[in-house]
């Protein structure tokens, strides 16, 4: 398959006729080429946006509801072949993209025209002047997602972003195309106004950058790495853009001594591998009260030990690939370093060698690791990958203290039979999101992201609708 950027409603080649591999992770096989696009590429798609953005921002609100239900509409019609794409590309397993990535691709364009729907007047009466908040288009703004959950991200980027009267200028994974391609052609079947939506392929450092750095692009959405993040901080704030980043996480779960220890150490063990750990929420550091400890720990080795890993097109596969095989090598030397810090393997530590047709994917055995310094590195950097480390603490504090040792601050969970205890924990814990007795449960009304090292800013609900626009406040004295 040879994709294409997505400009002015037409699918073109990039202009240097540049074009890269894109690979299959759990056969390590080229499935497609992208487009290595340019600023070039990016200046085309940023004309085709401002020819766009009057007549897409002077449709009513409604008028602009109306077409994200269409999208959403197209895109449930091909629910079955996004999730194939997905899996394929990613290397996570068919049935994790089916339930997860193609149902939250079509209900994102739902949720946010619903919830544009019940958007009220902003009203302030004063004594003598009433004040009227209006929400107006922020105007082109640049939108560039990771490929950990490739369409399920750049929907919910777009979905708000259009919601608000934008023109987009977006930028997928450079290793997970194929989705925003298939987003396009559903764009292109319902005779989506052309301009309005604009995708364009190829790496960070090239397309990402001239995105990021495009003096008519005045807002950018960016979801993915620290590091890529303060790049894109570094570059937008001095051009005074509005700017959303969502980056890694080293998440804690802490498992308190009432904790339902069977619940715990499922809920544990799925906030560690989903997805082979490739998720910025994954709790990657398990926190055990001393006295649950040993017993906790042969539940846990229990439940991912009886994680089938395999073919990703397997409907009894839980696990599949992890991203490439650089991303494998990278895992590979976390655990390798773990072992030399004095870590010990309780289970996993190893790359699989699989039967054909994945005897050359990139499959790596979900690890626990024990006996890790809460300060080592494996404890604090983000691996992004099937590997948790787990630690021992005595009092509900020693945990709290250990959930805040890191530089990041984006999720975690509490385990607990008394919720207050939980909630009380909570509170205390230094991140964006936190889940008592649960994990990965979303309300898309509430807001979403991280603190410290985890981002800037907030997504969801009514967060996402006021970063796309322009907040403007007519004061009118009273007669």
């Amino acid at each position: 398959m040879q994709i294409e950027n997505f400009i002015d409603g037409k699918f073109i080649p990039p202009v240097n006729k540049d074009y890269m591999d894109n690979y299959n992770p759990a056969e390590n096989v080229v499935i497609a080429t992208i487009p290595n696009s340019t600023s070039e590429d990016v200046d085309l798609a940023v004309k085709a946006a401002s020819r766009a953005q009057l007549a897409w921002s002077n449709l009513t609100i409604k008028d602009r509801i109306q077409w994200l239900r269409k999208i959403a509409e197209g895109l449930e019609l091909r629910k079955t072949e996004i999730a194939s794409l997905e899996s394929i590309d990613t290397g996570k397993p068919l049935t994790l993209a089916a339930k997860v990535d193609a149902n939250r691709s079509v209900s994102n364009f739902n949720f946010f025209a619903e919830h544009a729907e019940q958007l009220g007047e902003l009203r302030f009466e004063m004594p003598d002047a009433t004040n009227y908040v209006k929400r107006k288009p922020v105007g082109i703004v640049g939108l560039i997602t990771p490929w950990n959950l490739p369409l399920y991200l750049l929907t919910w980027k777009i979905a708000p972003a259009l919601v608000m009267g934008n023109t987009i200028i977006a930028k997928p994974s450079e290793m997970t195309p194929l989705t925003a391609n298939l987003l396009c052609e559903v764009l292109a079947s319902i005779d989506f106004p052309d301009g309005v939506i604009n995708i364009v392929q190829g790496l960070g450092k090239n397309a990402g950058q001239a995105i990021v750095e495009h003096p008519k692009i005045r807002a950018i959405s960016f979801t993915g790495g620290t590091d890529t993040g303060k790049i894109v901080a570094a570059t937008a704030a001095p051009m005074f853009k509005k700017l959303s980043l969502e980056l890694g996480g080293k998440n804690a779960t802490i498992i308190l001594d009432d904790a339902d220890l069977a619940a715990a150490a499922k809920g544990a063990a799925r906030a560690a591998f989903t997805n082979s750990g490739q998720v910025c929420l994954c709790g990657s550091r398990i926190l055990v009260a001393d006295s649950i400890y040993q017993v906790f720990i042969d539940l846990l080795v229990m439940e991912i030990e009886a994680m089938k890993i395999g073919n990703p097109r397997n409907e009894s596969t839980d696990i599949g690939s992890v991203i490439s095989q650089t991303h494998m090598a990278k895992v590979l030397s976390y655990i390798k370093l773990a072992v030399e810090d004095g870590g010990k393997i309780l289970t996993g530590g190893s790359r699989l060698l699989m039967p054909e047709p994945n005897q050359e994917g990139a499959f790596v055995a979900p690890t626990l690791i024990e006996g890790l310094p809460i300060d080592s590195r494996c404890a604090t950097e983000e691996i992004f990958g099937p590997v948790a480390t787990i630690h021992r603490f005595a009092t509900d504090q020693d945990a709290i203290a250990m959930a805040n040792a890191t530089q990041y601050g984006l999720a975690g969970s509490v385990w607990t039979t008394d919720t207050e205890r939980g909630k009380a924990v909570a509170e205390q814990v230094e991140s964006g999101v936190l889940w008592v007795n649960t994990w990965l449960h979303r309300d898309l009304r509430t807001p979403f992201g991280g603190v410290k090292n985890s981002g800037v800013g907030r997504e969801g609900g009514d967060w996402s609708l006021n970063f796309f626009s322009e907040l403007s406040n007519i004061c009118v004295k009273n007669d």
